[in-house]
This record gives C-alpha cells, sequence and structure tokens, in this order.
C-alpha cells in the first residue's frame, strides 16, 4: 500500500495540544532515585556503561551516532570510539539509539523500531514482550517495561558470555540476569535508603527488585524529559504568533500538500504504526537466527507477517530537531535528509552515500558495514517494500516544513530538570556533560 495525503484542507488533521496531563504522573523522590540509576554504570554487566552513555541530555537524549558503540566502547557521542584489546566492542548496536521525549505519554502504546514491546495480554503480564511470560511482574508502565531490556543486550550494556555474572546468566535465559542486578542496587546502602523512602511497598533492601528498579528509572525519564511547551503547542492552544510566516507554511504542507501528518498523526504526532520507506540500509543489522545475511527486516521480526517487511514505527516529532542522525538507523545527519527521503524514498536511496552516516571507525567489523549493498536480491526485496509514493516538493516547501519541524522544539528541552548527578551511589564514574 503506498501512503500519499495531498488533500488541501488540512484543518481537521491538525492535532490538539499536548498537556501534561497527556502523561503519567511522576513522584519527585521516584524521579530522583530514578535519576542516579539512569546515570550509573552498576546496571551494566562490566560496570562501564550507563544509560546516559547513549541517551546522553547533551545529544537530545541520543547518542549522536547512527549506529551506537554499547558496551565496551569508550567516550561519549560523535566522540565515541569502539574499545582496544579483549575488551573492545564485538558488533555495533544494530539500530539508533531514539530520543527519549514524551515516552511517558497515556496513550503511547508501543515501543522500539520494530515494536517488539507492547501493552497486551499475550502473555497474561500486561505486556507483548521480548520476554514472553518471564517478564517480571511489578512493572508500572511501558517505559518501564522498556527501561529492563537494554540492561540484558549483549552487545548495549550486559556484555559477553563469560564477562560477568549478569552476561552468564543471559546466556541461560533471559530473566535469570534481572535479579542479580537487582541485587547490586540492594546492596548499597544509599539505594537501599532511597527505595525505603521512595517506595511504601519496600520495607528493606531485601524487598528492591527490578521491577522497582525500572519504575524508578521511568520515573525519571518521564520527570525529565516530557515536553509540552513546544511553539506549535502554543499555537495549538491560541496563540497565532506563536509561529512565524515560514513555520506556518510548513504546517500546512505538513499536514496537508506533503502528507506528512497522514503518519505523523494525532497529539504524539505518531500512528503507532510501521511503515517501510526505504532508507539505506548499512550496518549488522538486527538479524534473526535464521536469516542467511546480514540485514534488518524491520517489524516483520517481530510480527512474522510478509506485510511488515521492512517496516519501521512512526517516530514521534516533539524536539525532533535535538536528535539527529534521523531514520530507525540514523541514515541521515540532517532533517532536509530524512525530509526528502520521505517525499522521494527512491530517488534517496539511489543519491545515499555511505559518508553520510555517523559511524566510528572500527576496523574488525568494516567488511559488514555495508555488506547489504552487495547483494542485489536484498536491496531489491527493500525497494520493493516501499510504501510511500513519491511526491516531490520545491526547494522553498522543503525549506518551509523544516522550519516547522523546529516549532516542534520544546521552549525548555535543553533546561535541566533533575540533569545529570555529580556523583551516584556506587562510586562509579558518571559520563560528564558534553560541551559544544
Amino acid at each position: 500500500m503506498l501512503l500519499l495525503c495531498g488533500a488541501p484542507a488540512f484543518a481537521d488533521d491538525v492535532p490538539r495540544a499536548l498537556t501534561p496531563d497527556d502523561f503519567i504522573a511522576v513522584d519527585p523522590a521516584q524521579a530522583k532515585l530514578g535519576q542516579l540509576l539512569f546515570y550509573d554504570r552498576i546496571l551494566s554487566g562490566n560496570r562501564n556503561i550507563a544509560c546516559s552513555t547513549c541517551h546522553h541530555p547533551d545529544l537530545g537524549t541520543g547518542d549522536g551516532l547512527s549506529l551506537g558503540i554499547g558496551e565496551g566502547g569508550e567516550g561519549l557521542g560523535p566522540d565515541r570510539t569502539a574499545g582496544t584489546g579483549d575488551d573492545r566492542i564485538r558488533k555495533r548496536i544494530p539500530r539508533n539509539a531514539p530520543g527519549l521525549w514524551n515516552l511517558g505519554a497515556k496513550d503511547l502504546h508501543t515501543i522500539f523500531h520494530d515494536g517488539r514491546l507492547s501493552i497486551a495480554d499475550t502473555y497474561e503480564n500486561g505486556f507483548n514482550s521480548p520476554a514472553e511470560e518471564w517478564l517480571p511482574e511489578g512493572l508500572d508502565n511501558l517505559l518501564a517495561a522498556q527501561a529492563i531490556f537494554p540492561l540484558v543486550a549483549q552487545f548495549e550494556m550486559a556484555g559477553n558470555p563469560k564477562e560477568n555474572e549478569v552476561a552468564g546468566a543471559i546466556h541461560q535465559r533471559m530473566d535469570y540476569a534481572w535479579p542479580i542486578l537487582a541485587d547490586r542496587v540492594r546492596h548499597i546502602p544509599a539505594y537501599a535508603d532511597r527505595f525505603v523512602a521512595a517506595y511504601d511497598h519496600i520495607d528493606g533492601a531485601k524487598d528492591i527488585t527490578i521491577a522497582d528498579v525500572a519504575n524508578a528509572l521511568s520515573a525519571f525519564m518521564i520527570w525529565e524529559w516530557t515536553s509540552t511547551d513546544s511553539p506549535f503547542d502554543a499555537y495549538l492552544q491560541g496563540d497565532t504568533n506563536a509561529l512565524n510566516a515560514r513555520q506556518k507554511q510548513g504546517l500546512a504542507l505538513f499536514y496537508g500538500k506533503a502528507g506528512c501528518g497522514t503518519c505523523h498523526s494525532g497529539p504524539l504526532m505518531t500512528d503507532q504504526a510501521f511503515h517501510a520507506l526505504g532508507l539505506p540500509p548499512f550496518g549488522p543489522g538486527r538479524t534473526r537466527r535464521f536469516d542467511p545475511m546480514v540485514r534488518d527486516v524491520g517489524r516483520m521480526g517481530e510480527s512474522d507477517a510478509l506485510e511488515d517487511a521492512y517496516a519501521f514505527k512512526t517516530p514521534m516529532l516533539r524536539n525532533v530537531a535535538l536528535t539527529a542522525p534521523y531514520g530507525h538507523n540514523g541514515a541521515y545527519p540532517t532533517l532536509e535528509g530524512i525530509v526528502r527521503h520521505h517525499l522521494t524514498p527512491l530517488q534517496s536511496l539511489d543519491a545515499w552515500a555511505p559518508e553520510k552516516a555517523a559511524l566510528p571507525e572500527v576496523p574488525w567489523l568494516a567488511a559488514i558495514d555495508f555488506m547489504v549493498w552487495q547483494d542485489s536480491r536484498e536491496m531489491a526485496r527493500q525497494r520493493a517494500a516501499i510504501q510511500i509514493a513519491s511526491n516531490p516538493l520545491s526547494d522553498t516547501e522543503i525549506d518551509q516544513i523544516i522550519a516547522f519541524l523546529h516549532a516542534l522544539s520544546g521552549e525548555t528541552a535543553n533546561v535541566d530538570k533533575l540533569g545529570v548527578p555529580d556523583t551516584v551511589p556506587s562510586g562509579l564514574p558518571v559520563d560528564p556533560r558534553i560541551t559544544p
């Protein structure tokens, strides 16, 4: 199915403004506890990487890379390197680190580029997740459920088999690792005291579970990165001067001729559905065990439905100007690049060059970085799967759309709420601020 909306009348498609009532309420003490955990390397298998390493506030809550450098890497953001010796990384992170804005929205029901985590009763625990029936009990919300999966991902935070007890447990079964991480936290007195103070059901260190850790992480992310004060939201609330002339022209194109609002719909600016855009592929891909080649089939990896091949979830767009690079694999370094790809996907795919990808040099992995391009049949399948029709616009119109996308940035998006702590209870190093 090709997606293209060219209706000139767009007023009915423009959503209402986001408000704080659209988001899960958060207890400040729980958010403060989550802040410490978010920046603490204690939650990684080898105690060498934190959530903040790939979701840094100075990089729009991402890492500034197309495909991240996870466990074993050194440094932050675009300057992060792949490590050395036996500790060096064994694989790039297969997909781009998404921003963390507005993930506490009450209406959000699906997370991850391929939607492998969603609110559902598939396993009679409230979620459809990679942990299936072994997902821990007591998770407060979708974001809390999401927070525990990077902890047990080998190339993200867990480490490799035989390197540490967390990675060893995962090798047996995913859920065997979570109690180990919870045990680390509960044995740090400062954490135990904070959990007792923040949660009524916790009377002592022995009561702390991985669900409690995840709930605190979600509380922090909701508190810190809920964004409802963009000029666009002000405009939707009746302030007609909140957008300038170019931004208003871009808004009209976004919800009209350009057809962007077809998928980026509703207050969250996402239909939470999956679409094949034909983004330029590279990296190791998120391959399934039986895949005979390096590739990423997107949603089909979760659904096993052929119609979902190479489709990825429509992202939310608040603060999108802060979260480069763009696409499920960070293929485009600029908003102009990703907008042009949406408008002319095949032309943009053919014109794309590997130099556009922000990939730190990893010589021992370089052979597979662009291997998929050598597979003419796989590239043909990806091209054939594209679900959006060409809809070329003028340079002026593209500039207007980009101006509108900048109007989605929150006025306080770069203002710390809790910010980066100076220290964390484990005593491990904290990822520093990144100076421009």
